[in-house]
């Protein structure tokens, strides 16, 4: 007898807290949502101000040359401005426009793909759908149903009667 009545309060335990777990995930799929995506958007400000830390820190550095180094506009001033180089020893590379945008496609690939990931896991993007969280709603208040029902102490009146 005492081991039914253990099966009973683990079952009823199994079947009650899945039957909670889905019917509150039902209910806060919305909210699921928003914090992930909130998430994401942290992720993606601090990965911007990272990169807004770097470009200042870059323009500080190219500030403090300037400030040093009296030639250092002479030299930087052809590959900023376009113009030839005034070095006669000197050969340049020439590169062509192919070769221009085939670096541009391989730099711009890695932002492509991160602005592409979503922070939502797929399955609350499919649990978050009308039908399919209607559906989570109804089978985990089932589920609650059944773990009361089925799983319910008995009557003191039932056991008094199958007792010899």
């Amino acid at each position: 007898m005492r081991r039914q009545v253990i099966i009973r309060v683990l079952l009823f335990v199994f079947f009650f807290s899945i039957g909670a777990a889905v019917l509150s995930g039902s209910v806060l799929c919305d909210d699921l949502v928003g914090y992930y995506r909130n998430k994401q958007q942290l992720r993606q400000s601090a990965e911007l101000l990272e990169r807004l830390k770097a470009l200042d820190a870059d323009y500080d550095a190219l500030l403090r040359q300037l400030e040093d180094d009296p030639n250092f506009v002479r030299r930087i001033a052809p590959a900023t401005l376009g113009t030839e180089p005034e070095d006669e020893d000197t050969v340049y590379p020439q590169v062509t426009a192919q070769q221009l945008e085939a670096a541009r496609k391989i730099l711009t690939a890695g932002d492509e793909k991160q602005t592409e990931e979503s922070g939502v896991p797929d399955w609350i993007t499919r649990c978050s759908r009308p039908p399919q969280r209607t559906a989570l709603f109804v089978s985990g208040a089932f589920l609650i149903l059944i773990s009361f029902i089925c799983f319910a102490p008995p009557d003191a009146k039932a056991q008094e009667g199958q007792e010899p």
